[in-house]
């Protein structure tokens, strides 16, 4: 069961949700997901609606290894179409800011979103944990190693899993103390991590779930998924579904993906085996 409190309106869930990606910059690693212009976002969220995801998560900064640094006033010119339609959207579906910038957290949710997705954890800008805390709602806490300029520059652990969850424990308890309540904890696929770390991440995953917190997972197209099949993002599908099978087994409670129907399947076929 996922309940979440966004400034007194309330979510609950009995099954995973689906976090489906909005990206309203030029430069996302996956072309296909680039919505830049008006009239597509429009009906790019539609169509999301429509295959039945439980959030829209609206970046405009591609945080994509070396992707560069934009300043809070373009950001939200990115987003500003997407904020506005999906705020008031008849479905009332809730929408989520993927930033690590607090000006363009406060401004997405001051214009009606419901979560905060920071690829940092705050860790790119110490106002926004007190931000979030401030605006009363939920916050994905994530894990990144570095920045998104830096964050692939051969990134050291010793122990992927355990280091992650030291960092996990100290920012709940940073974020406690500042007064956030709901925290969703995403482990950071891809975010200063090489292949082999991700893949021992993905082991370790339900070690992650046993913190008590709804975990998010984001593999949807990425590097771990077609540099190991040696193809693109474009035909990376099938490996993502696997890999969110996996997640789903070992206790996920979101899937942040860019192929919402396909989520819905996976999700309900989970469901159907741990049910029986």
């Amino acid at each position: 069961m996922i309940t979440l409190n966004s400034r007194g309106r309330y979510f609950g869930s009995e099954k995973p949700l689906i976090m489906a990606v909005l990206n309203c910059s030029h430069d996302s690693f996956y072309e296909a997901s680039r919505s830049t212009h008006y009239p597509e976002i429009l009906t790019r969220i539609d169509a999301m609606i429509d295959a039945g995801a439980d959030i829209i998560d609206i970046g405009g900064k591609s945080t994509r290894p070396g992707s560069l640094e934009i300043s809070a006033e373009e950001e939200i010119e990115r987003i500003a179409h997407a904020v506005e339609y999906l705020a008031g959207h008849p479905s009332g579906i809730w929408g989520s800011i993927d930033t690590t910038n607090s000006t363009v957290a406060r401004y997405a949710i001051e214009n009606g979103l419901h979560i905060v997705n920071d690829i940092s954890g705050g860790e790119m800008d110490e106002h926004m944990v007190p931000t979030v805390a401030m605006l009363g709602v939920p916050f994905v806490c994530t894990h990144m190693q570095g920045t998104p300029q830096t964050m692939q520059e051969n990134p050291q652990y010793t122990d992927v899993t355990e280091e992650i969850l030291s960092f996990f424990t100290d920012k709940i308890s940073q974020c406690a103390k500042a007064g956030i309540h709901d925290i969703i904890l995403d482990p950071g696929f891809g975010f200063g991590k090489t292949l082999d770390h991700n893949y021992r991440l993905v082991r370790g995953l339900d070690k992650i779930v046993s913190m008590g917190y709804p975990v998010l997972t984001g593999f949807s197209r990425k590097s771990m998924v077609y540099k190991l099949l040696e193809g693109s993002p474009e035909g990376a599908l099938n490996g993502t579904t696997v890999l969110n099978t996996i997640a789903l087994l070992k206790g996920a409670s979101m899937l942040r993906v860019h192929d919402v129907r396909e989520a819905r399947e996976t999700i309900k076929i989970v469901g159907k085996f741990q049910e029986v």
